[in-house]
């Protein structure tokens, strides 16, 4: 499973618990934790760029909300302008934290963003797929449909 603290007497509790947000949270953590019965998390940028986007769309269509803030920082079509070459995605020596935080070279969240997309490009191919593939879809899967809208590049 996963843990996670709970400040209670952070002023920003009660509008997180109302919003939802905690809710959202925690079953983004929980689509980690069943992905882990499968291929896990993953070594590289893009088995991590697709368990990030799968866990963000999984609370999306679970929950029926809207995707949150780091999942939708970069337009789409800047995203295609910019494409992601296949070799990049493969490697396992990427710096995390640029990618999702923005320490580095990238935008914030841009890979919180890029991976929400492709998954995106995926499940739109995808859209009576059973449940148990929110879990358990290979990366190669869904970078495969990210390579066919152009989020990718070979």
């Amino acid at each position: 499973m996963f843990g996670m603290a709970i400040d209670p007497a952070n002023p920003n509790l009660s509008r997180e618990l109302q919003n939802g947000r905690l809710i959202r949270q925690i079953v983004h953590e929980v689509h980690h934790c069943l992905r882990m019965r499968g291929p896990g998390y993953g070594w590289t940028l893009g088995e991590a760029l697709v368990s990030e986007g799968l866990a963000g769309q999984f609370v999306c269509w679970l929950l029926e909300t809207a995707a949150e803030p780091w999942e939708c920082a970069i337009e789409r079509s800047e995203l295609q302008a910019n494409p992601v070459p296949l070799t990049t995605l493969q490697s396992a020596r990427y710096d995390h934290s640029a990618w999702f935080f923005g320490t580095g070279a990238y935008r914030r969240w841009y890979g919180y963003t890029l991976g929400y997309q492709m998954v995106a490009a995926w499940h739109r191919r995808h859209r009576a797929c059973p449940i148990e593939k929110w879990f358990g879809v290979t990366a190669d899967d869904v970078i495969a449909a990210a390579l066919e809208e152009g989020l990718v590049t070979q």
